[in-house]
């Protein structure tokens, strides 16, 4: 990794290991508890693409606090999937530190990794079932060198599920009602929660300078996926995108 990038890296990970006690507590606030929706929705809908829906390998990269292994985990239960291993990995040591203690109910299936998603060396190559990632690529420094990962630890016809703030190319009414909120509300909120303004001021700034949903598909198809389905949730904020290895 370039120096540049591995202090822009270092620096992002330094973030959420300062706002990581708040940081559930602000998400909640921010999505009016909807966040808890996506992810669950998102994984309902990938477990309809797999084939195999026992005994599955399951990794959720920049898992932060655990709510999308919580997610999984439930989903698995209402929907009659069984995992026989969960993996979280993340960079930030106190976001671990409360996914582990969020995950206990649930320490016989779930293991955590700190490391960076550019880097999954703990993983062995096409042994995933299910890899996600939530809200964490735009903080991937070298995104491309993470896709890379990505589809090598995924067995082929894996699936791959992404839930991310995107930009919008031509943004419609709705989308401008939404990116007030995200440039100008949701600062002053989570700011105001974890008393550090300057993370919250990061997610604006994050998501301008990320993919349009078109963008993203482009990466995604060069790194060797195959798109299954995008959705976007209601007023458009979020968006879900599920992908397989081809």
């Amino acid at each position: 990794m370039k120096k540049e990038n591995r202090l822009k890296q270092e620096k992002i990970i330094n973030m959420f290991d300062d706002i990581a006690s708040s940081y559930d507590q602000a998400n909640r606030l921010m999505s009016f508890g909807l966040d808890v929706k996506w992810r669950e929705r998102a994984c309902e809908h990938a477990f309809l693409f797999l084939e195999n829906k026992k005994a599955l390998r399951l990794v959720d990269v920049a898992c932060g606090t655990g709510d999308m292994l919580v997610a999984w985990q439930k989903s698995a239960l209402n929907c009659g999937i069984e995992f026989k291993e969960c993996l979280g990995i993340d960079p930030s040591n106190n976001m671990l530190e409360l996914a582990i203690k969020k995950c206990e109910e649930f320490e016989n299936k779930i293991s955590f990794i700190q490391a960076q998603a550019k880097d999954l060396q703990g993983v062995e190559s096409n042994s995933v079932d299910i890899l996600s990632i939530a809200y964490g690529l735009r903080n991937i420094v070298e995104r491309q060198e993470a896709l890379k990962e990505f589809f090598r630890v995924l067995k082929p016809r894996g699936v791959l599920v992404i839930l991310e703030f995107l930009k919008k190319d031509n943004p419609t009414w709705l989308d401008k009602i939404s990116g007030f909120y995200t440039n100008k509300v949701l600062p002053l909120v989570g700011g105001a929660i974890s008393k550090n303004y300057g993370a919250y001021s990061y997610l604006p700034q994050s998501i301008e300078g990320f993919l349009s949903l078109e963008g993203l598909k482009f990466e995604l198809k060069n790194a060797g996926f195959e798109i299954l389905r995008s959705e976007d949730s209601i007023a458009q904020i979020s968006t879900t995108m599920l992908v397989k290895k081809s």
